[in-house]
């Protein structure tokens, strides 16, 4: 698998770095720069908007990720994805400000296979 095997659209189903494992869906769109580097967009639920940079090597994807809350307070961190084939990722992440006995989770199947969530 190569990097340009994972650009598009992924329906998400995670859940959140609390202990209740708040359960959230969206959207996460993949592209990439001049220099080859991931650009990452997800929409969560309807309305939050993240965006993150990041980088692909053995079927590994790292993007460090940040979004804004309603008080435009700036919240950033990291999600590592398992590439387990270009159409489906598994992933976990981590802000820096979450909980840190916990780790959230995130599972993205491409959009134009039959893998959506509503």
């Amino acid at each position: 698998m190569n990097i340009e095997d994972l650009i598009g659209e992924f329906s998400v189903i995670g859940n959140n770095q609390n202990a209740e494992k708040t359960e959230y869906k969206g959207t996460l769109t993949l592209n990439l720069d001049e220099n080859n580097r991931v650009l990452a967009r997800w929409v969560i639920g309807k309305e939050q908007e993240q965006k993150g940079t990041g980088f692909f090597k053995n079927n590994i994807l790292v993007i460090n990720f940040n979004y804004a809350d309603e008080q435009n307070n700036i919240y950033k961190g990291v999600v590592v994805y398992k590439c387990l084939s270009k159409d489906i990722l598994e992933g976990f992440w981590s802000e820096k400000h979450g909980n840190p006995l916990f780790l959230g989770e995130e599972r993205c199947f491409k959009m134009n296979n039959s893998y959506l969530f509503n």
